[in-house]
């Protein structure tokens, strides 16, 4: 999967990225969503695959989104009878974000990207669009914490595994009433806590690598954007846990469907009847062969932003294979026009 399909997913969340940040800024996050959408779809209609899309995005917001259950990929053409073999083409599932961050893209803010995970068949948990509590640590970490721990003693195992002392390390939660008495404990505890107004995604995966000064994500955000964290996460040894939030009245900022019970029912018609379950990262991307790709949009702690100069854009991506147990960043020149010589700035 990685040798036919690694370079071409690098170019799908490339051509997303430089789309929505031409909007960089301009304070309309549906549209810059919307276009990262659209150039999205129309690279991955060039790839010759069967995709099929589990973790969609977008139904929160009623913003334009790459819907669950869509067919992408080269047999979804007009022409697809000469283009394509449906049954010599690899039947893949994929997760997506075209812009995680909209608002960081539409106020010019740091860390928004462009996301999307891939597996075999069946190898990607199709998370509803619900909440989920979330626990992203270092590979050092792994199977130690968890997230039915306190935050401190959370943050006494990392302090442990990771030789530091706890005033060293570094918390990211998102900003939300939500998590006031989360924020007071990590305090309290004496770790530093960096807030973030959305985008965890980016976070969960720099606790993955060394040199982020990231060492924990904690707290209730999207799940769909956390089984796209956990591909990343699994490919990358790190720790991750995600268990779903269905009460609104745990998530305070609003929640898809009408109450409990409700999304309760919601759950068990998608088979999921042991709604309070933990699931780690080798649940939520149980496939043999995990790829994941991000390109930046804006500037963040893993990746610089899209940087457009005349007539061409630079684009910093990253790739994580679990098959060929690598994290590539790729550095990309776009040219829009004829070829000319390169300006590197």
């Amino acid at each position: 999967m990685e040798n036919t399909l690694g370079l071409e997913i690098i170019e799908v969340v490339e051509q997303a990225a430089i789309a929505s940040a031409k909007w960089m800024g301009k304070g309309e996050k549906n549209i810059a969503d919307q276009v990262a959408v659209e150039a999205m779809r129309e690279r991955m209609n060039k790839i010759h695959m069967r995709g099929r899309i589990v973790i969609g995005e977008g139904e929160r917001d009623d913003a334009p989104m790459l819907y669950i259950g869509e067919e992408v990929g080269i047999c979804t053409q007009p022409n697809a009878e000469s283009l394509c073999n449906p049954d010599e083409l690899i039947e893949i599932d994929i997760a997506v974000d075209p812009c995680e961050g909209t608002n960081l893209v539409a106020y010019g803010q740091p860390g928004s990207m462009a996301v999307l995970a891939i597996s075999e068949k069946g190898g990607l948990f199709a998370a509803p669009d619900f909440y989920m509590k979330k626990l992203a640590a270092p590979p050092a970490a792994k199977g130690k914490v968890d997230i039915n721990k306190s935050a401190t003693e959370n943050l006494k195992i990392l302090s442990e595994v990771l030789d530091r002392g706890i005033d060293e390390l570094v918390v990211v939660v998102m900003k939300r009433e939500r998590h006031n008495d989360l924020i007071k404990e990590i305090r309290e505890a004496g770790a530093r806590v960096a807030l973030i107004s959305d985008g965890d995604v980016g976070a969960a995966i720099s606790c993955g690598f060394a040199g982020t000064n990231i060492h924990a994500l904690m707290g209730i955000g999207a799940a769909p954007e956390g089984v796209i964290s956990a591909a990343a996460m699994r490919a990358l040894g790190g720790h991750f846990q995600g268990q779903l939030i269905y009460d609104p009245a745990v998530v305070k900022t609003g929640l898809i469907g009408e109450s409990k019970e409700a999304n309760i029912e919601r759950l068990k018609s998608m088979n999921i009847n042991d709604p309070d379950k933990v699931y780690d990262s080798h649940e939520l991307a149980s496939g043999k062969t995990i790829l994941f790709a991000a390109s930046g949009i804006t500037t963040g702690n893993l990746m610089e932003g899209v940087r457009f100069f005349k007539d061409g854009a630079r684009t910093q991506s990253l790739v994580i294979s679990n098959q060929s147990k690598t994290a590539r960043f790729v550095d990309t020149i776009h040219l829009f026009g004829e070829p000319k010589v390169l300006q590197l700035h």
